[in-house]
């Protein structure tokens, strides 16, 4: 049985190491995100170095192709981004500056004529400043990149060291909610790079045959985006295919419109979410598309690239929290049952009428002279 002072000694080291990361958090702002991206990506592949073992490799063997597994996949997704955004500029400024400059739109025999050249020229320059932005970036990407591989191979092999540090100080009586809510991130985490890095991996196998048959110049440029796309809840890929049947609606090529808006939503935004996700989804948090949206907004408005993994997950404990305090309050009682004020009333009188009998017997009781 642990004693109040071991308690005590426990809880304040806890609070001193919270206080210290906090400060330490402050420290490597600049490399915060960075660190993050490793922690949940490192939370992944945990159970990778765990099978590693169990077919015979050592903790740090284990450790080492669990981190291994994680580089590949990040200069798989990582480097066509790159590679397309720096390449394939200029041919996509070329696309832009081609749109004209006015849209006619007539309805109702009236003709209104859209303005686009503003848009033009601030598309333009993002386009630039991205590019110019990513090559001045480069060595410090670099070396961010290198923390991120070092991190990520610390943390897989002291996970559960630092797993076990940070459960230490929770009472016994409260670890089940720690349990669930470790449970719900490590889901959605699934859910995020598992999940929809496989469906976003289809949108690439799918798209580029899919552009290059309907004869575009860039169609791998083009997939690529499509892939990326796929990360943004419930639009995804749309934001892409609807734009380029618009452009074809603008050039008078209404037979292409259709054709790339039709098979571009059905095979490009569609397919992979009915064919892919059902199959991986058996692991998944199933946090609701909208609420998964929110998180994806708001932590990559707040955030940036890196809100995109924290916004979700941060939304998903939350949730995971609001449930526990509603079974914990609640029980099983639904909805009907919380708001029937009738029978909460009915029984509160009911409740109240012996104790008034007894009041009533008491009374009596005093006022009765005693026998002798």
């Amino acid at each position: 049985m642990e004693s109040n002072g071991t308690r005590s000694r426990r809880h304040v080291l806890a609070a001193i190491v919270a206080a210290l990361g906090v400060l330490t958090a402050g420290i490597l702002l600049e490399v915060l995100g960075t660190i993050l991206f490793a922690l949940t990506v490192a939370y992944v592949l945990m159970p990778v170095q765990r099978w590693f073992v169990r077919r015979g490799f050592t903790e740090w063997t284990g450790a080492l192709a669990a981190t291994g597994v994680g580089f590949v996949v990040a200069v798989a997704v990582f480097s066509p981004i790159v590679l397309t955004l720096y390449v394939n500029v200029d041919e996509i400024v070329d696309i832009v500056e081609g749109l004209p400059p006015e849209i006619p739109i007539t309805a109702f025999d009236v003709t209104y004529t859209i303005e686009v050249a503003e848009v033009q020229t601030f598309a333009i320059d993002l386009l630039t400043s991205t590019a110019f932005s990513l090559v001045s970036a480069l060595p410090v990407l670099a070396i961010k990149f290198a923390l991120f591989v070092i991190l990520l191979f610390a943390l897989v092999l002291k996970g559960e060291e630092a797993a076990r540090a940070a459960i230490a100080p929770v009472p016994h009586d409260y670890r089940d909610i720690v349990d669930a809510l470790a449970t719900r991130a490590r889901e959605t985490l699934y859910a995020i790079y598992v999940l929809q890095l496989a469906t976003s991996a289809a949108t690439l196998f799918i798209a580029y045959p899919l552009f290059w048959a309907l004869g575009y110049e860039i169609p791998f440029t083009l997939a690529i985006i499509a892939a990326i796309l796929q990360f943004v809840p419930i639009i995804g890929p749309s934001l892409l295919i609807l734009p380029i049947a618009g452009y074809h609606v603008v050039a008078g090529e209404l037979a292409a419109a259709v054709l790339v808006g039709v098979l571009g939503i059905a095979l490009v935004a569609w397919l992979p979410d009915i064919a892919v996700r059902p199959r991986l989804a058996r692991r998944s948090a199933g946090l609701p598309g909208s609420l998964y949206f929110v998180g994806f907004t708001g932590g990559l408005f707040t955030l940036g690239a890196i809100g995109i993994v924290v916004g979700p997950l941060i939304v998903a404990v939350f949730v995971e929290a609001v449930d526990l305090l509603a079974d914990e309050v609640n029980g099983d009682a639904d909805v009907a049952d919380l708001l029937d004020v009738d029978a909460t009333d009915d029984s509160g009188a009911q409740s109240s009428e012996p104790e008034s009998d007894t009041e009533a017997t008491f009374d009596e009781s005093r006022s009765r002279p005693a026998d002798h």
